[in-house]
């Protein structure tokens, strides 16, 4: 899929420097459920990422699942800079590079799944860790967004300064070579 905007986008971004979109975070997560499988997900986080996963905890009970308010049930990473940009070219490698029109939100952000950790490339199968899934989850944003985080002075980014989902495909299309489709394609089996 192209854009019929992708020239303006381009041109817009060139002549307005802080205007060009940027990838601010990438935050990987795991959710198992709590247990024995929650300290393999860490495992396999800490060795994909470089980094420390942090647990997050189950705001309720729910008895069916097996799960108690305040018990950790998934690990997750937050990436930034370098290693944000670094680990979402091998995630991109997994999805075989194509994403669906389906995955963005209407603030320029997308999020995709993997079902085996081991389609990323260079990662091998550990039979003690066994094959665990993942979301991952992209935040896209413009030099000046800052300022609706901020502790002091916060304020709104305005509707001109905003990403639209059109903008943040055009910049992910050129920055990795994605390919963008409006429904998945259908798999051809010989079997």
């Amino acid at each position: 899929m192209s854009a019929p905007n992708e020239q303006l986008f381009i041109d817009d971004w060139n002549a307005f420097p802080m205007r060009q979109p940027y990838v601010s975070k990438v935050v990987v997560d795991m959710c198992t459920g709590g247990g024995e499988q929650l300290g393999r997900a860490g495992t396999v986080l800490e060795q994909l990422t470089g980094q420390t996963p942090v647990q997050s905890k189950a705001r309720q009970t729910i008895r069916d699942f097996g799960i108690r308010r305040k018990e950790p049930i998934a690990v997750r990473v937050t990436l930034r800079h370098g290693r944000a940009a670094e680990f979402l070219e091998k995630a991109l490698e997994a999805k075989e590079n194509v994403l669906l029109i389906k995955n963005w939100d209407d603030d320029g952000n997308f999020a995709f799944g993997i079902k085996e950790h081991i389609d990323i490339p260079g990662v091998k199968y550990d039979p003690e860790l066994g094959i665990q899934g993942m979301n991952i989850t992209v935040c896209v944003e413009r030099p000046g967004f800052r300022v609706k985080r901020r502790r002091k002075q916060r304020s709104k980014v305005p509707y001109r300064h905003r990403i639209t989902p059109e903008e943040s495909m055009v910049f992910i299309r050129k920055k990795f070579g994605i390919e963008i489709l409006e429904k998945e394609r259908e798999r051809t089996y010989l079997f």
